[in-house]
């Protein structure tokens, strides 16, 4: 251990002689935070919306009022006729368009159902289901109020939305996010450390140490946990402050799992140095392994019970998705490190696991 330590002392001096690493590590993460986390959201506001009113009755105002007043339509257009409402449509100033036809308010005053026609972008299917859906409830809520007579309620529902109240994309993607980014800087930076000792011929001189490739990989390994360990704390820190990331849990239990994550996150890290014989390729398949897996399989943005069976499997082996899993579970809903044991026994299983391979590669090369 000592001999470990002594690997880890050089470390820590390198990279404070090489500030690049120190910024990547420390400062970048926060930035990319802010970056994705202001980038990234899936709630819909402002849906621009043209408005075809070929009835100009109360009523027809009444509904185009409807959505003028709703958070999450802006009527920006008033076109007259069919060619210049789907003008508007193929040019992308307007997403939706509202038909009004003749006679709408005379049939809704009589007590019959009127029709209304409403033609949507749907160019992106995920917000286009959104917006349809939206628009489904502002005519649910004027057709309410018409309502001549009030129609009995057999059954009443009570809703009640658990650690997400307001439903705010934010409070799902960002510690998603923390995970992705978490994942990229720490893979990469240890896998270009000990590459460039490869490419220095200084990684020769350690090998003739008396230092076995464990003790050698611990070492190298223990700065950047540290380093890795303050970033990702920055991270979690910022995305309270700008994103009002709830903290419903324990410090010490998410410092704990952080760790868990980052240890096998730096193993990998170690595993790419093994493969890769120059900084570039190091580079290009830390980004490969560490990107690629944590955004398509960890439930950062899809959620993994929608995907095929063979991938549900596959997904088992991304510490992300474990991380991702204890993450939430901690931080939205005040678990603890008992809760979410089954998390834990994986991420540490995987920092084994890699940490071992990484070893005996580096041994045998």
């Amino acid at each position: 251990m000592r001999r470990a330590w002594a690997v880890a002392i050089k470390e820590l001096r390198q990279i404070r002689r090489d500030r690049r690493t120190l910024l990547i590590l420390v400062v970048v993460p926060t930035f990319f935070l802010l970056l994705y986390g202001y980038a990234l959201n899936f709630d819909i506001r402002n849906v621009r919306m043209a408005v075809d009113d070929r009835d100009g009755s109360a009523e027809s105002r009444e509904v185009v009022a409807a959505f003028a007043r709703s958070a999450y339509f802006d009527v920006v257009a008033t076109p007259v006729g069919t060619a210049a409402g789907d003008a508007l449509i193929d040019t992308g100033t307007a997403r939706i368009l509202l038909v009004v036809p003749p006679g709408f308010g005379r049939t809704v005053r009589e007590g019959a159902t009127g029709e209304l026609q409403v033609i949507l972008d749907g160019e992106n299917a995920n917000s286009a289901t959104t917006i349809l859906g939206y628009t489904t409830a502002v005519l649910q809520q004027v057709s309410a109020i018409w309502a001549r007579a009030p129609v009995a309620q057999l059954v009443q529902v009570e809703s009640r939305v658990w650690y997400n109240p307001e439903l705010r994309s934010p409070v799902f993607l960002v510690p998603g996010l923390i995970a992705f980014i978490a994942m990229i800087t720490a893979v990469i930076s240890t896998a270009l450390s000990i590459v460039r000792e490869k490419e220095r011929h200084t990684i020769e001189q350690i090998r003739m140490a008396p230092i076995s490739t464990f003790a050698f990989v611990i070492g190298k390994t223990l700065p950047y946990l540290v380093l890795s360990q303050v970033g990702s704390t920055l991270i979690i820190v910022a995305a309270m402050v700008f994103f009002d990331l709830p903290m419903h849990g324990n410090w010490l239990s998410l410092m704990i799992v952080l760790a868990l994550f980052l240890v096998g996150a730096l193993g990998l890290g170690v595993f790419v140095s093994t493969v890769a014989d120059s900084q570039e390729m190091a580079f290009q398949i830390a980004s490969l392994v560490a990107m690629l897996p944590t955004l398509i399989l960890s439930g950062f943005i899809f959620p993994i019970t929608s995907m095929p069976v063979v991938l549900q499997i596959v997904s088992q082996v991304v510490p992300a998705r474990h991380f991702l899993v204890a993450l939430r579970g901690l931080v939205l809903k005040g678990l603890g490190l008992a809760d979410v044991w089954p998390s834990l026994v994986a991420l540490a299983a995987f920092g084994l696991v890699i940490l071992s391979l990484s070893a005996i590669r580096l041994a045998r090369r």
